[in-house]
């Protein structure tokens, strides 16, 4: 026989601790709760959630209908309307919409809104593009190509 082999039998139950019946039960006296202190009183020792005088959590963190993201992603956003003033067959990138003055900031990543009609087909390159937009673009005969965020030069 091993450590390991030493388990109780099924069905068996251990014995309820007895405190506060002397020496001899082995939960006498202070009955396991040391010797002095808030947590050796009579009573709840403290309520859920005290941290000892420090702000608790439940009252430090933000009460509004969200926390705000540490690091939220930042696109450059340009709507399917803007687009459509391009020509025909045209390769759509962030660097072109600068360039035509479509867009006047680089504020990260290139994704289409789709706000707005397109009846022109346009080969359009960008890191996200909506649901609206993506049906848009390709209804009028279009590609959409996502490409990997590059980090922006700001």
């Amino acid at each position: 026989m091993r450590i390991h082999d030493a388990v109780p039998q099924p069905g068996s139950r251990r014995r309820r601790r007895r405190v506060g019946r002397g020496i001899a039960a082995g939960q006498g006296a202070s009955c396991g709760f040391g010797m002095r202190g808030q947590k050796s009183r009579s009573g709840r020792g403290t309520r859920p959630g005290f941290e000892g005088g420090q702000m608790p959590l439940y009252r430090r963190v933000p009460k509004l209908k969200h926390f705000t993201l540490v690091n939220p992603r930042r696109y450059t956003t340009i709507n399917v309307r803007k687009l459509a003033t391009l020509p025909a067959e045209t390769e759509v990138t962030l660097p072109l919409l600068l360039e035509r003055h479509l867009l006047t900031a680089d504020d990260g990543p290139l994704k289409v809104l789709g706000d707005g009609d397109l009846d022109i087909a346009l080969i359009v390159k960008a890191a996200a593009f909506t649901a609206s937009a993506r049906q848009k673009i390709e209804a009028a005969g279009g590609r959409c190509e996502v490409i990997a965020p590059q980090p922006s030069q700001n």
